[in-house]
């Protein structure tokens, strides 16, 4: 028991390596610890190093020199002097007593690269991120119905906040196709999750340029870059040529400099190390593609999560092909416009049930003594969600025409009641 209680206290503590988030008010930041690495927050620098053994949570100082230093715990005069200022404020005169700095002391104090008491608090949690509020995170996960064994595609355009909130969520067991834009995925804020290396194993790319010649079977994944191959090409041609070069000495008995033909040599070998690296990156880039074809072709994954910034109705129809009957998906978006949009689309189409278009409502609170009201800074909103559930394209129109004949029915029903 005394083994297992260590284990969870060493796992709470920071160490090297480790993504941390620096707190300061209302102010985030997510930086890694690494050894005698300058940190710049809120025009502020400092080093890590003395964080590594401490607790998250811990709030700190900064000294002299940018190094931190545990912050003092409160006397038990504090809490005292706080009970009293917070009866009320009918005594306090605004007479610039209060203030025990002068100018020249602040400014001595910025020189010395501190701020009186500024704190710093380091914290594992993540709030705000292209205007995606935690609660609103947390719905999609709900919403989403993401749980460990599962396969969901995940389009985003976060840094990777809401991909590794999938990968969090799910555990290290299923597995997660990211679906990204442009020529590789960002993946900065999943990587800040600091996951073992066998949740990486579960996460699979596909690029969203090739959906459309995946669902008409007419993906090539032996596809090579041409311009490599022109430049292996290239450096063949380059090569023969020096090798020319190299026996026209002997025959026309021209000296060549020993220190130039070194170099030449270093540069044609350097040449054919960088051609047989991207060999293998792209051999490396091949497979990923085809196993994340492989996930996709099945048309079987049991949920989509969408947070992007570009319009998400072209993706929403297009990814939605991938996914079972009876599933869930949810779209994020900070406008309501373009979910407006998609939720029309999907009614004139069909494919999807329990459409609900909705919005968060969140309001942090000040609760001290006899001063506890709502923050009057606050966030004015957390974006819109569309959610609904998937059903198979026969039921769809089925559905679609049982209506239709129900709407044909009443007409008729009611042309014989207004002739009678």
């Amino acid at each position: 028991m005394a083994e297992s209680v260590n284990d969870s206290d060493a796992e709470s503590r920071i160490s090297f390596g480790d993504y941390v988030v620096l707190k300061r008010g209302d102010v985030f930041k997510s930086v890694q610890v690494e050894n005698k690495k300058k940190v710049i927050f809120e025009k502020q620098w400092f080093f890590l190093d003395n964080a590594v053994g401490q607790l998250f949570g811990t709030r700190f100082e900064i000294g002299a020199g940018g190094s931190l230093k545990l912050k003092a715990a409160k006397h038990s005069g504090d809490s005292l002097d706080s009970k009293e200022a917070g009866q009320d404020n009918r005594h306090i005169l605004d007479d610039g007593k209060s203030q025990k700095l002068t100018r020249d002391d602040i400014e001595t104090l910025k020189e010395q690269g501190l701020k009186g008491q500024h704190l710093y608090s380091i914290v594992n949690v993540f709030v705000y991120f292209s205007h995606l509020r935690y609660d609103t995170l947390a719905q999609i996960l709900t919403l989403g119905n993401i749980h460990a064994g599962s396969k969901i595609l995940v389009f985003e355009t976060c840094a990777g906040l809401v991909l590794g909130s999938v990968m969090e969520r799910m555990g290290g067991f299923g597995s997660v196709i990211q679906m990204y834009p442009g020529g590789g995925p960002t993946r900065a804020g999943m990587e800040s999750f600091g996951f073992p290396s066998h949740f990486h194993e579960t996460l699979h790319e596909f690029p969203l340029c090739k959906v459309n010649a995946l669902l008409a079977g007419t993906l090539d994944l032996s596809e090579k870059d041409a311009d490599g191959n022109r430049r292996s090409e290239s450096s063949q041609e380059t090569s023969g040529v020096s090798e020319e070069r190299s026996s026209e000495p002997q025959s026309m008995e021209v000296s060549v400099d020993q220190q130039e033909e070194m170099r030449r040599v270093e540069r044609e070998r350097l040449r054919e190390q960088k051609a047989q690296e991207k060999k293998v990156k792209m051999e490396e880039k091949r497979k990923k593609l085809a196993s994340a074809a492989a996930l996709l072709e099945g048309r079987n994954a049991d949920g989509l999560v969408i947070a992007s910034r570009f319009h998400p109705c072209p993706v929403l129809m297009g990814l939605l092909k991938f996914i079972a009957p009876s599933r869930p998906f949810v779209v994020y978006c900070q406008y309501r416009e373009p979910l407006i949009e998609c939720y029309t689309k999907l009614r004139e189409q069909g494919g999807a049930i329990s459409l609900r278009l909705t919005d968060s409502w969140l309001r942090h609170y000040q609760v001290l003594p006899n001063r506890t009201h709502p923050v009057l800074l606050m966030s004015g909103g957390g974006g819109y969600l569309l959610s609904g559930t998937t059903v198979a394209a026969d039921s769809a129109k089925t559905r679609n025409q049982h209506k239709s004949e129900e709407h044909v029915a009443k007409r008729l029903k009611l042309d014989e009641i207004s002739s009678a």
